[in-house]
């Protein structure tokens, strides 16, 4: 037996959600209290929906990397109005952390989990939380007049997972229906329209 072998690493998370989620937490900054009440591309959401979702979610996709398959990994998304907590300045970033924290594992991306009350593969789950943090990041960075940039690697991989297929070409997927988009639009817009946004998407309409 050779005690001097070095131990082989575990395999590298299968995707990155941290860029996406660090850049969530700087968006928080330029949400005012004033604009909870605004519009989003969300139809359903205020602004304070937004970010209550993005807590929900955050937490529950946390839990869903653990494998702490509770009551948070249960609930589907639109069971109840998502509910903004008073301290939502310190508890959505802490969320996210915690959320990056999970996914960076190699064994979130394994087995099967649950999240929104779907049992899917560990793989999947962390395809869709990367999705999720993507485009509703682009939701608040829009709805709150900020600049949004996105990775191309990010990109690529919310576009695989919500392009339609020959057997369900209107898939929407987690969002809604794909909504056209130019010829030669950015990758960013690409994926906005696939989410069933409108790119050019302003709050006055």
């Amino acid at each position: 037996m050779d005690t001097d072998a070095t131990p082989t690493p575990a395999s590298a998370p299968a995707l990155d959600l941290e860029p996406a989620a660090r850049r969530i937490a700087a968006l928080l900054d330029g949400v005012d209290d004033s604009s909870l009440g605004g519009p989003t591309p969300c139809p359903d959401y205020a602004v304070r929906e937004l970010l209550g979702h993005l807590a929900m979610l955050a937490a529950a996709f946390r839990d869903a990397a653990r494998k702490d398959l509770g009551p948070g990994t249960a609930t589907a998304p639109d069971a109840a109005p998502p509910v903004l907590d008073d301290d939502w300045r310190e508890t959505l970033p802490r969320r996210l952390e915690e959320l990056t924290a999970a996914w960076r594992s190699p064994d979130a991306w394994t087995g099967m989990t649950r999240a929104g009350g779907v049992e899917l593969p560990g793989e999947a789950a962390g395809a869709v939380a990367l999705d999720e943090l993507v485009v509703h990041g682009w939701d608040l960075a829009r709805s709150t007049g900020q600049p949004y940039a996105a990775g191309e690697d990010e990109l690529r991989a919310c576009a695989a997972l919500l392009a339609p297929d020959e057997d369900d070409p209107d898939r929407g997927g987690i969002f809604g229906p794909p909504v056209p988009v130019k010829d030669g639009a950015p990758l960013l817009d690409r994926v906005i329209g696939l989410s069933g946004r409108r790119p050019d998407w302003r709050p006055e309409g």
